[in-house]
């Protein structure tokens, strides 16, 4: 038998104890950051480890990580499994193409195809619109804004940017901008964040306003970043209002739908993207609210020149066959670059549009399950709004970020806190489609039990 049979039989092996792990103990044991080296061997040494060793300590790291599947993660903007999907990822593993060129990627370049064409298509881009996947979302706003610098200042690609570039979102949008801005030289100071109303979505108004004061500066407004699903509240900016703007003053506009640009899938929530086709350029990740594996994120562009343009580069030594819409480097950031789309193909192919779409409704009916609880209890106050899987809430006065932690170093369930203008509260995601009512309902539960038994240490952490 093969070393690599071994290794399967062995992978088969740990997938079971993990999976009998999630179900007996669905919140991973939490070992201290400052001994974790004593605690777990993840020394690397110079002698070869003998394999039921090596076993073991496999054993005790698949033990020891957090749980992201389980019916009591609730803690990030992804979460749970999608078996189609996980079979995708694991034969892309095992293939182990990269995906620049047709020469060494094959029919994983149509399927990588057929994905942005159909995500196009369900946004609305004609058919000169192409996209790619990147490493994830903060990746695709870079790209985004890295077309937008050169369609505004095309010079810069050769000799740099020689004026000040303004960029727009708001103040609820993802932290990856300001990165992003410095990362292209464009610059923090360059970037401006944009009042929200009280849901979170950016002011359109406020938008004009700020463009308005800039052109009465000589300052050149460059990249508007709208956002489908704040990380904190899920709101979604009004993206039909703020296309005018930018139509108005010819700036590129970008809609970051990394948490909930999945919503395309939905004939019932789709209209929270109302005006998607009249953007430059859309992201959404399927690692989110689709549930592939991570990371699994594109990047949709209505015109595919700006991809070429701003990220092609020849290399005779890497193009020597096959035409560029083929040879997928031309227009992707990076050069070698794993097989994300594999894991997604799988899943739409065996389940259809229809059933991605199930995924997504069904997100929405959990967050509705769980806002409805909240609504009953008068011992909670909420900070949630409808068309959000994100469900914020406070209980019985509890400081958030003590009641969090708590939850965590004790083992009961994993969740996390955010704020929003003067308030903090528990922001509690629904994300995952393999949650039922009964697990929302469970949550509830889970954590009254715990603050009761607990009062005394919580009663010291009343914000």
């Amino acid at each position: 038998m093969s070393e690599l049979s071994n290794d399967l039989m062995l992978f088969n092996e740990l997938v079971t104890v993990l999976l009998n792990e999630e179900e007996n103990h669905p919140v991973a044991k939490r070992i201290e950051a400052n001994v974790l080296y004593d605690t777990i061997d993840l020394s690397l040494n110079k002698s070869a480890m003998a394999d039921n060793s090596f076993k073991e300590v496999l054993k005790d790291i698949l033990v020891a990580t957090p749980k992201t599947a389980t019916n009591l993660f609730f803690n990030q903007l992804f979460g749970g499994r999608q078996s189609k999907a996980i079979l995708g990822d694991l034969l892309a593993v095992l293939l182990n193409n990269s995906m620049y060129t047709y020469k060494v990627a094959g029919p994983q370049v149509g399927i990588e195809q057929e994905i942005i064409r159909q995500s196009c298509h369900l946004i609305g881009y004609g058919s000169q619109s192409n996209g790619t996947f990147p490493t994830g979302g903060s990746m695709s706003n870079y790209m985004a804004l890295v077309m937008a610098r050169d369609a505004k200042d095309p010079s810069c690609r050769e000799n740099g940017i020689t004026k000040s570039l303004i960029i727009y979102t708001s103040k609820a949008s993802h932290y990856s901008n300001a990165k992003n801005a410095s990362f292209a030289g464009m610059g923090r100071a360059n970037v401006r964040y944009i009042e929200t109303d009280t849901k979170g979505r950016m002011i359109s108004a406020e938008l004009e306003k700020q463009i308005q004061i800039d052109l009465a500066n000589n300052l050149t407004p460059t990249f508007i970043n709208a956002t489908a699903g704040t990380t904190v509240l899920g709101a979604f900016d009004p993206i039909d209002e703020i296309a005018m703007i930018a139509k108005k003053h010819n700036v590129w506009l970008h809609v970051d739908g990394a948490y909930c640009g999945s919503v395309i899938f939905s004939d019932a929530k789709r209209h929270l993207l109302k005006g998607i086709e009249k953007s430059d350029s859309f992201s959404y990740n399927a690692h989110k609210m689709i549930g592939t594996p991570l990371t699994c994120s594109l990047i949709l562009v209505k015109d595919k020149k700006h991809l070429h343009d701003s990220f092609s580069n020849d290399a005779d030594y890497l193009y020597q066959t096959d035409g560029d819409d083929f040879n997928l480097g031309k227009t992707s950031f990076q050069c070698g670059r794993r097989n994300d789309a594999l894991k997604f193909w799988t899943l739409w192919k065996s389940i259809g549009t229809l059933g991605l779409e199930k995924i997504v409704d069904h997100q929405f009916e959990l967050a509705d399950v769980a806002r409805n609880y909240l609504e009953k209890h008068p011992d909670y106050s909420t900070y949630s709004y409808e068309d959000s899987i994100s469900v914020c809430f406070n209980y019985k006065n509890i400081d958030p970020k003590a009641l969090c932690t708590l939850l965590y170093e004790h083992q009961i369930t994993v969740v996390g806190f955010g704020e929003f203008n003067d308030d903090t509260f528990v922001r509690f995601v629904t994300i995952n489609a393999t949650n039922t009512k009964e697990d929302i309902l469970n949550f509830f539960k889970v954590l009254e039990n715990f603050v009761e038994e607990h009062h005394p240490i919580l009663e010291t952490a009343v914000c």
